[in-house]
């Protein structure tokens, strides 16, 4: 699969700037749309603002970076985790959080699906629902 971008875009610097591109501009999305809770960006796709943050956390581990959990978070919602919360948050219903334990137990990958994955980004648990947001 990563053969594919790399002919797509011709080499892997030029891949590496298109996809950043294409992350900081759904961090932008992110930030404008406060209205989706984590719980339901969960529930519908696997991930959510905090596995952003850990993923960037991992990557930047990865490249020899001292970026820690709070600071990459950070990064993702454009504001302290704990800011964004206050303002923003709103409690989880019951079906969201039945929704978000199905779309958990789909994040579940083969072994191939997680090498290929883990070859482009780093994978991150979600987060448990008792920590919801």
């Amino acid at each position: 699969m990563t053969d594919v971008f790399i002919d797509a875009f011709g080499d892997d610097a030029t891949r590496d700037r298109v996809q950043a591109a294409a992350f900081r501009r759904l961090l932008d999305h992110l930030a404008h749309r406060t209205d989706v809770q984590n719980v339901e960006l969960m529930g519908s796709s696997g991930f959510c603002r905090n596995c952003l943050g850990d993923w960037i956390e991992e990557a930047a581990h990865a490249d020899g970076l001292a970026v820690d959990k709070v600071s990459a978070r950070s990064h993702v919602y454009g504001m302290p985790q704990a800011d964004w919360k206050a303002r923003y948050q709103t409690e989880a219903t019951p079906k969201q959080l039945a929704r978000m334990a199905g779309s958990i137990e789909r994040n579940k990958r083969e072994a191939v699906l997680d090498a290929a994955l883990d070859d482009s980004f780093p994978a991150s648990d979600p987060p448990s629902a008792s920590e919801p947001g």
